[in-house]
């Protein structure tokens, strides 16, 4: 009889989770996490196609949940200075949690390309609470794409926000 496990995706992306931070991304496998949750490989590939596949579904959950953050952030807020102060932490939050991931080259490789699609999705969802401050949602796409350029590059929020509150 095959044993069943309870939430068997959510902890197969813990396991590589924690196995990137032990061991780097370029240590994980799909077999050494099976091993880990004492799973077949195939079932593994049950419900991931790929290790990169299993990383993006971990690193889109995480996601999802500063998206979360930024929205509430923005219904509440009467002027855009908390929503902007919000995305830079959330962004610098959610980098500084995957640095294994992002620094690692083998993963640059491996998610190279789709970083087109998903550098201009990622905009959009940033923009999104920024159009009630903003005269255009040209305007929010450009503030978007400074807040995650500089937070990117290690600029402080006080050093963004000199700069972006002038746009509105």
């Amino acid at each position: 009889m095959p044993k069943i496990i309870e939430n068997l995706e959510s902890h197969l992306m813990n396991e590589a989770k924690k196995q990137i931070e032990q061991n780097g991304y370029g240590a994980v496998t799909i077999r050494s996490i099976a091993k880990a949750c004492g799973v077949g490989v195939g079932t593994v590939y049950n419900y991931f196609p790929s290790k990169e596949a299993l990383i993006a579904t971990h690193l889109l959950g995480d996601w999802n949940v500063c998206i979360d953050a930024i929205t509430r952030t923005a219904e509440s807020a009467a002027d855009p200075q908390p929503v902007l102060l919000c995305i830079y932490e959330q962004l610098v939050g959610f980098a500084d949690r995957h640095q294994a991931i992002f620094r690692h080259e083998a993963a640059a490789v491996s998610f190279a390309g789709s970083f087109s699609r998903y550098h201009n999705l990622l905009r959009s969802q940033l923009a999104q609470p920024l159009n009630k401050f903003c005269g255009s949602d040209f305007a929010a796409l450009l503030i978007a794409e400074s807040l995650l350029t500089w937070s990117m590059a290690g600029k402080s929020f006080n050093e963004i926000y000199e700069i972006l509150k002038k746009l509105f």
